[in-house]
């Protein structure tokens, strides 16, 4: 039997390895608004955070539907597209049933026997997912490749999946920041919106005598005409007699 102190070392070096992960990570979540981007950066880090693995994969579901979001090669998106196309494989295990899915070749042709013949051709031998779930928009799963000779330990689980539940709480987080700015940026448009309607309606109250809700149906009425939105109406409108009002002639 393996010795605490023989398990130490090598449980502290990957420890060590998925912190600079999630360090780099953070990094990136204060560079990076693109989801798409960060999910790559997270692709790129499993590489190097967990022990022997060769290629990975982030699988997302869109409406129920899995697609590649990102790959380390075009060797395991096309591994991804078998499992998809065969609705059979680990990742699509990990991200279905919430649970992480850890499977040698051998155990992979009793379970997945197409993805597993397209494995072996591929030289992939072992097979690593864990299940992501940032929110209702967007989960899927974490995918691990190796080759054969390299396999996954069991405790190579337990880290990606340690990897894994930090991703969904900083992406958690960020998504959360990024509706929040969408929001805001939305009400500011709002607000712009109605300051330069609020002008065209002045202009049109002051000029034919009618109240703010008429001069707004009139408003209404000339943007069906040209099939443009009102707020578009309202700033060429107030742009032309802005363009049209006289000059102060230089003392």
């Amino acid at each position: 039997m393996t010795s605490p102190e023989e398990l130490g070392p090598p449980l502290l070096d990957a420890l060590d390895d998925v912190t600079n992960a999630l360090e780099s990570l953070a990094d990136a979540l204060d560079r990076e608004d693109d989801l798409r981007a960060l999910v790559d950066q997270v692709c790129k880090q499993v590489v190097h955070a967990i022990p022997g693995v060769d290629e990975a994969s982030v699988t997302l579901l869109h409406a129920g539907t899995p697609f590649t979001a990102s790959a380390t090669s075009d060797l395991v998106t096309r591994l991804d597209g078998v499992q998809y196309r065969e609705n059979a494989g680990p990742c699509l295990d990990a991200a279905q049933s919430g649970r992480l899915v850890r499977a040698t070749i051998e155990e992979a042709e009793d379970r997945w026997p197409v993805f597993a013949r397209e494995s072996r051709a591929a030289a992939m031998g072992s097979f690593l997912s864990a299940p992501l779930f940032v929110d209702s928009e967007h989960s899927g799963a974490i995918n691990a490749y190796a080759r054969p000779g390299h396999g996954f330990l069991e405790l190579d689980g337990p880290l990606l999946g340690l990897y894994t539940a930090a991703v969904e709480a900083a992406l958690r987080s960020h998504s959360k920041y990024l509706q929040a700015a969408g929001l805001a940026a939305q009400l500011r448009g709002a607000l712009e919106s109605r300051a330069v309607i609020d002008q065209a309606k002045g202009v049109i109250m002051a000029a034919h005598g009618v109240t703010a809700d008429e001069a707004f149906i009139r408003l209404a009425e000339r943007s069906q005409q040209d099939n443009i939105k009102v707020r578009d109406l309202a700033e060429r409108f107030i742009a032309d007699i802005v363009q049209r009002s006289p000059r102060p002639e230089a003392e």
